[in-house]
């Protein structure tokens, strides 16, 4: 592992109780510092359990995980106070306005005062949101939930930061914000882990990509060089259906 690598990743599985499959079935990847990488793959292909066993929401079944110089074993703690995570499911209460959610968020990771106040006005300025800061989060449109709640994942400037679809079900609108601050956000030093069906948005967003199907990785590479080394493929999403195929998936 070279000091470029913030992340590498040997030999990782993981089996849930009652299962006879893998989740993940022994993958490794090496992600470099700064990076926007994608982690692809259909429903059920081990995308979600990966970034959780990263994020040290379950511990894995086999292999090793080092998160910049550390282990994640015996360094969890310090492992999480540089990642921030922006999982699927909204993770916002909906009873408590956005200003409240994201000052809850803030003192759980260790902000307070003006520096924590500042961080949240800059925020719900850059996405838009100080004029609906005081309302209830279960007033929001979709995508207005999903700006807060990358809000929080982001408001202690996290080395790290996880995502696992973003901007899944919100409007074109939202979707550009929420990827145009992620760029800035990566500018300043951020190495970003994301997951998508978006494959045209993974396209022009990651600057390296890995498919994963069956809970084993079957390619890596920048988008450009995938394209380019499958025959016949003009963007992602060719590549995509070519090698885990068109069945529908649940």
């Amino acid at each position: 592992m070279t000091s470029n690598t913030i992340i590498n990743i040997q030999n990782l599985s993981k089996t849930f109780i009652g299962k006879t499959e893998p989740a993940v079935n022994d993958i490794s990847l090496s992600i470099r510092r700064g990076e926007i990488f994608g982690l692809l793959g259909p429903n059920g292909a081990g995308k979600t359990t990966t970034i959780s066993i990263l994020c040290g929401l379950f511990p894995p079944s086999s292999g090793k995980i080092n998160i910049d110089g550390m282990d994640l074993r015996g360094d969890l703690d310090y492992i999480k106070q540089i990642v921030g995570v922006v999982p699927q499911d909204i993770a916002l209460y909906p009873t408590l306005t956005a200003r409240e959610n994201l000052n809850f968020y803030g003192h759980m990771y260790g902000l307070k005062g003006k520096a924590l106040r500042d961080k949240i006005e800059m925020w719900l300025s850059n996405f838009g949101l100080t004029d609906a800061a005081n309302r209830r989060v279960s007033t929001y449109s979709g995508g207005m939930k999903r700006r807060v709640n990358l809000i929080a994942g982001v408001l202690h400037s996290p080395k790290i930061l996880f995502l696992d679809e973003p901007t899944v079900g919100v409007d074109v609108q939202s979707r550009t914000v929420i990827i145009d601050y992620l760029k800035e956000l990566n500018k300043s030093g951020t190495t970003i882990i994301y997951t998508s069906h978006h494959m045209d948005e993974a396209e022009h967003f990651c600057t390296q990509v890995a498919i994963i199907d069956h809970g084993k990785i079957i390619i890596e590479g920048t988008p450009k060089h995938l394209i380019e080394e499958s025959l016949g493929s003009t963007n992602l999403e060719t590549v995509f259906l070519k090698l885990t195929n068109r069945a529908l998936r649940d």
